[in-house]
């Protein structure tokens, strides 16, 4: 399974941004899981979201009510729409998927996209 994400830059506070992460090839019929994690400098990586083939998601407490993930199956897609975005969101933003065996521990992951909120 490949996975592309597409859609950070710069933003100011308060403003808006929409990931998207589209996956590619035949492992994807296994994958049940779909998530984006971020990365700050000098932090570990954190999950911000994440969401099953039947719709249930799962928020990290600082981005609930601000964040929301979706997901297009046919589309193979994952998106995370971010608002009232705060300088501490900003972060290197990766996509993630797995099989629900290897849940929590993500199998697949695609290339960061960098968020960066101004103040």
């Amino acid at each position: 399974v490949q996975l592309q994400a597409s859609g950070g830059g710069l933003v100011q506070a308060g403003g808006s941004l929409r990931l998207s992460c589209a996956a590619s090839g035949s492992g994807f019929i296994s994958i049940s899981y779909m998530g984006w994690y971020r990365q700050a400098p000098g932090k570990m990586r954190e999950l911000v979201a994440d969401i099953t083939s039947g719709g249930t998601t799962n928020y990290a407490d600082s981005v609930k009510g601000r964040f929301t993930i979706s997901r297009d199956n046919a589309k193979k897609t994952v998106y995370l729409q971010m608002s009232s975005l705060k300088p501490e969101d900003t972060a290197v933003y990766y996509c993630a998927a797995t099989p629900a065996s290897d849940y929590p521990t993500y199998e697949y992951w695609g290339q960061g996209t960098q968020v960066t909120v101004s103040s």
